[in-house]
């Protein structure tokens, strides 16, 4: 079965009839269909006739309304995988007799197959449908050379009554319309707004798209995608689905946006002083039960949790082997608690805080330098402890109490800091090329750099991979205050100086958060007894640096009970630290050449396992090297 990257399926039944036919309609064309799905709607084409079928102008109504809901909702259940768009270009009030399509529309993407519901009873007409079919797409689309069709009609199996039809009532619509939202990573729910929305509209589309200030209390705000993206991604869908309309994209900063600006508006989502159009949210068939039922961002990213999200970077500089992951975040976010559990899996931990004071040490590399800069010896090691501490290193453990004031340390160390930095972290990459190195002569296949600094002392071409954990900046003021014994104000100060979260995810190949309580973890590895099987070490339960009471039973999504931060760890870490298949693993992430048999195998496994989000490309393919 030929797959196509793109295809455009025609909609000919009746819309009385569709609600019954399109979960098995979508599930058909998406076996031909690898990504982008856009959706034609003309109710009563007929393709069997010898005369050349013309596109024409389908009224908005309320059943066409609530038919895109159900299309985008059956879309997200039974093919999640692809991005469907229905589009509007013949959607409008406007005699039967114009044609609405006067030149073929240009889509981002351009399709390579065209395919319909249209019931073909005759086998002989099937070429006839065929050639007319293909002659319409092209008609209406600008589609490739040599464009293709399929009739999915004999693999159509209706399930269900369908309902006679009734009076069309046509759908109201206004000049100008606004809404607003986040549209991180579109999915079935915004498509449907966005698509019910431009039904909606005649002349301008007005998006108040979230920035800055409003993306602060978001879940997981870090791996919300950049404004300019979102943006980008808007535009591309909202042109794709009905050109004719004037898009207008501002930042929204605020709940109320341009809905109290703008005195021409008609109609928006939610405002009382407006005309409102409710639609109603999609539900999530593949959620788990710690995510939202809905379709939301939030639980999206949550899935985002331990799974690739960058390809590492070939680095030709450092051995294949072992396999160093560089595991980095700020103060507070669980990062010794991860580091500790990678070790107890059997990875080779290198903890740079402890090198670092084994160079300014007496006796070591840069005692020396350290003392010329800093004066007294007897409080080197202190005030170097606190010194990083308190500024963008925060690398080194936690200081004592000690009787120099705070405010004079931390001004006076803030002009030392770029002397100190360029004399110690050299030496403490040396000594951590050291260690990586006895590793490896002890037989580890893996290493994990424990690094607060991994980023800014540019130690990222001494890893082949970037893992980096993160914590909301409540929790993580939270946790420093009661680990630390310090103020709230001097721990949003140890914050403030170090690098944000949004700066070290844009550098990381996966992402780790650490957020929520780790009581559930043996519970929920015991709902699911087939990865039990898969995994050929036993269950591990551990918890986080945190206080117990710092847990405040949230999940990704808001949602209690939560799925909890050391299943993430226990599932989403356990292959590197496999010797067994270290070296496969290694060269697969290296991009060196595996047997075709067993990548064939990983992304059967790679499907079926990740359904739900949690499990991230390292227990995908331990799973799939067990199984082989």
């Amino acid at each position: 079965m030929s797959m196509f990257r793109t295809g455009i399926l025609v909609l000919t039944s009746p819309l009385h009839t569709l609600p019954l036919r399109i979960a098995p309609v979508l599930t058909s064309a998406a076996q031909f269909v690898e990504q982008t799905l856009y959706v034609h709607l003309h109710p009563g084409l007929n393709l069997s006739s010898i005369l050349p079928a013309r596109p024409v102008f389908v009224p908005p109504s309320h059943n066409l309304s609530s038919l895109i809901t159900k299309l985008y909702s059956r879309a997200a259940d039974v093919c999640a995988h692809l991005d469907v768009r229905v589009l509007l270009t013949n959607v409008r009030n406007q005699g039967l007799s114009t044609n609405p399509f006067p030149t073929a529309q240009m889509l981002s993407h351009t399709p390579d197959v065209v395919l319909t519901d249209f019931s073909v009873s005759d086998s002989s007409q099937v070429s006839l449908v065929q050639s007319c079919l293909e002659k319409y797409a092209m008609c209406c689309y600008a589609c490739k050379p040599h464009l293709q069709s399929v009739l999915l009609a004999p693999e159509v199996e209706i399930i269900g009554e369908e309902k006679e039809p009734q009076k069309t009532e046509l759908l109201e619509t206004y000049s100008d319309v606004v809404v607003g939202g986040t549209f991180d990573r579109l999915h079935g729910a915004h498509r449907t707004l966005l698509t019910v929305s431009c039904l909606m509209t005649e002349k301008r589309f007005l998006i108040g798209l979230s920035d800055s200030a409003l993306l602060k209390n978001k879940v997981l705000k870090e791996l919300i995608e950049p404004y300019a993206l979102r943006m980008e991604k808007l535009l591309e869908f909202l042109q794709d689905v009905k050109p004719a309309l004037r898009y207008e994209i501002v930042p929204l900063s605020d709940p109320y946006g341009p809905s109290i600006t703008y005195p021409d508006l008609q109609c928006i989502v939610g405002h009382p002083e407006l005309v409102i159009y409710e639609i109603k949210l999609i539900k999530d068939a593949h959620h788990s039960d710690t995510e939202e039922e809905k379709i939301s961002s939030s639980s999206l990213r949550s899935r985002l949790l331990g799974t690739l999200l960058a390809p590492p970077k070939k680095n030709p500089n450092i051995p294949l082997f072992p396999y160093v992951i560089g595991l980095t975040g700020g103060s507070g976010s669980g990062k010794t608690s991860i580091a500790k559990r990678l070790e107890a899996l059997g990875a080779a931990h290198i903890d740079s805080d402890r090198l670092g004071h084994e160079t300014y040490n007496p006796g070591g590399p840069t005692y020396h330098k350290v003392k010329e800069v800093f004066g007294n010896v007897a409080y080197i090691s202190k005030i170097v402890d606190f010194a990083f501490s308190k500024s963008t290193v925060g690398m080194f453990c936690e200081p004592e109490q000690i009787s120099i004031p705070e405010t004079f340390i931390f001004i006076y160390f803030q002009e030392k800091l770029k002397c100190l930095t360029d004399i110690v972290w050299p030496e403490i990459a040396k000594l951590s090329t050291k260690k990586i190195l006895e590793a490896a002569s002890q037989g580890k296949t893996v290493c994990v750099l424990d690094a607060a600094v991994l980023l800014e002392a540019g130690w990222t071409d001494m890893v082949h991979e970037v893992w980096v954990t993160i914590i909301p900046e409540g929790e993580a003021i939270a946790r420093i205050m009661s680990r630390d014994g310090v103020s709230k104000e001097n721990a949003q100060k140890r914050l403030d100086n170090q690098w944000t979260n949004e700066q070290r995810v844009e550098r990381a190949n996966v992402v780790l958060c650490t957020s929520w309580e780790p009581e559930v973890t043996q519970r929920q590895q015991h709902d699911e007894p087939e990865i039990d099987q898969l995994l050929p070490v036993p269950h591990f339960r551990f918890r986080s640096q945190s206080p117990d009471h710092l847990h405040q039973n949230r999940s990704p999504t808001g949602q209690s009970p939560s799925r909890p931060w050391s299943t993430l760890i226990c599932r989403q870490t356990l292959m590197p630290f496999l010797p067994l298949f270290a070296l496969l693993y290694s060269h697969k992430r290296m991009g060196i050449s595996v047997k075709p048999t067993k990548l064939t195998f990983l992304l059967a496994k790679r499907v079926e396992l990740n359904r739900n989000g949690w499990f991230c490309h390292h227990l995908q393919l331990l799973a799939a090297l067990n199984r082989s």
